[in-house]
């Protein structure tokens, strides 16, 4: 494989090869990136493009239509305006496991609450994609990362160049605290129950603290009678704080500005870390910003067209004006020109 073109979006890696079909239809793109075991199995069946070198690259006659450059202006830096409602792009969350102040043992109920706040969140919230949290622990393990210390500056940059990753959420819980008033007879016990629950939610792009929430189920609604009773409590508890909390969770989400990166440029193309998955679509057109020393968006630089989807959730542009995009540049959809 030395001597294959290899692209790494999304830390999964792309063999880019000469399409078979691009001969033979106007809408066929000229290369393909098929995953690393696609390609070995199919290797017979496809080229790869020589190595970029002396040779002069001809534009591929499929291309979309290259733009004169244009000077940026003051107009140009100005704060972008929203998107259409009718463009939803998912963005890319990390919940970590709650930190449990009261669980002792082998029980883990922060891990038990993560887990339902994003079953919750995904029902409510379907512009979210939530990413593994295992794939990140196994990740940051692997490059001398720590778990205890992922809101740094360094890691949140990290994972949103790698992961492409938008907020990180984060807390901890205290209960649940069961009260229990016995009777006669176990089916006249009574139970109530409560949970408080506190969560941050951290912007990638800037490292601060977007929201400090807060949750706590009224204890008069969680009341149970009969056998298992305090169970039926417990639940009703973590029940209620969840419905609170993913609702505001969902609130300050919606909030957060959608962007993605530039993984690599590579001559004229101009590699992208969000794709199908996000809801990009060939023909769309981004707005290329410089990173500050801060790490958020800076003034408008160019704008690049989407002229292929690749992979799971990647993408290939080219510039219609402006600067040449480097490395890291973020990037934010400003209108929809293809399909």
């Amino acid at each position: 494989m030395v001597d294959k073109e290899i692209i790494l979006i999304d830390r999964q890696e792309y063999v880019k090869v000469i399409n078979p079909l691009a001969s033979g239809g106007e809408n066929q793109p000229k290369y393909l990136y098929l995953p690393v075991e696609e390609y070995l199995a199919k290797r017979d069946q496809y080229m790869v493009p020589t190595t970029r070198g002396s040779q002069e690259k001809r534009p591929s006659p499929h291309a979309p239509p290259i733009d004169p450059p244009v000077r940026i202006g003051t107009e140009m830096a100005s704060a972008p305006n929203p998107l259409p409602s009718s463009i939803q792009l998912k963005k890319k969350v990390l919940v970590l496991h709650f930190d449990d102040r009261t669980s002792s043992g082998e029980e883990s109920l922060g891990d038990w609450l993560a887990e339902n706040l994003i079953k919750e969140m995904s029902l409510r919230s379907p512009q979210l994609l939530f990413v593994d949290f295992y794939r990140i622990k196994e990740f940051l393990e692997k490059n001398g990362g720590d778990l205890r210390e992922i809101v740094s500056p360094k890691t949140l940059k990290i994972l949103n160049e790698v992961f492409g990753i938008h907020a990180i959420v984060l807390g901890e819980l205290t209960g649940p605290y069961i009260f229990t008033t016995k009777g006669p007879r176990d089916q006249e016990a009574s139970s109530t129950a409560l949970i408080k629950i506190e969560m941050k939610v951290v912007d990638t792009l800037s490292g601060k603290i977007f929201k400090t929430l807060s949750s706590q189920n009224p204890v008069f609604s969680t009341k149970e009678i009969g056998i298992f009773s305090d169970e039926k409590a417990k639940k009703r508890a973590f029940d209620l704080a969840l419905t609170e909390l993913s609702r505001s969770l969902s609130r300050e989400l919606d909030r957060i500005d959608w962007f993605c990166r530039v993984a690599k440029v590579e001559g004229d193309e101009i590699y992208i870390n969000a794709g199908k998955l996000t809801g990009l679509k060939v023909g769309d057109v981004m707005e290329v910003y410089r990173p500050t020393r801060t790490g958020e968006r800076g003034d408008i630089r160019g704008e690049i067209r989407i002229s292929t989807i690749f992979g799971m959730d990647a993408s290939i542009g080219k510039l219609i004006q402006g600067e040449k995009p480097e490395a890291e540049d973020i990037l934010r959809l400003v209108r929809r020109e293809g399909s």
